[in-house]
């Protein structure tokens, strides 16, 4: 699987966040080596509890049998929450793919304890992008972990 070129299109939807003046993390499925579903996290723009990346990019695909999920591979910018970790684990979705988890460590040991293939690929550009949001804008950045 091209893990460039799917990374780079949950990165943009990254961008797209920060520049609405949201949390830069990006998300995209992709099924049959295409993308199905893209989101960013909207809690800011939306006033949201909930609208993280992959939440986002989940929503976006619309309802869906849960059949469906089992050859999606969601791509990620940033290691995924408990909230986001119980998504994948609902659907059934078999592999995550995560941009960078040096600027948050979430439940990737407990996707894989649930049989989730999961792949970092320790993204310069990700951890960039977070690095200066979590300069830029740290109450938000505890907000959105829950801090």
């Amino acid at each position: 699987m091209p893990h460039a070129r799917f990374m780079q299109a949950a990165l943009e939807q990254a961008r797209i966040s920060y520049a609405e003046g949201g949390v830069p993390i990006g998300c995209v499925l992709v099924k049959n080596n295409a993308i199905v579903g893209t989101g960013h996290n909207r809690r800011v723009q939306q006033d949201s509890a909930i609208r993280h990346g992959e939440m986002d990019a989940l929503e976006a695909t619309g309802r869906k049998p849960g059949s469906w999920y089992r050859d999606i591979t969601l791509y990620t910018t940033l290691s995924p929450c408990s909230m986001c970790t119980g998504a994948i684990l609902l659907y059934g979705i078999p592999r995550v793919v995560i941009g960078e988890n040096a600027s948050f460590m979430g439940e990737e040991a407990h996707l894989a304890s649930r049989g989730v293939a999961v792949t970092v690929l320790h993204d310069a550009d990700c951890r960039d992008l977070m690095a200066a949001f979590i300069q830029d804008a740290p109450e938000l950045w505890n907000e959105d972990i829950g801090r």
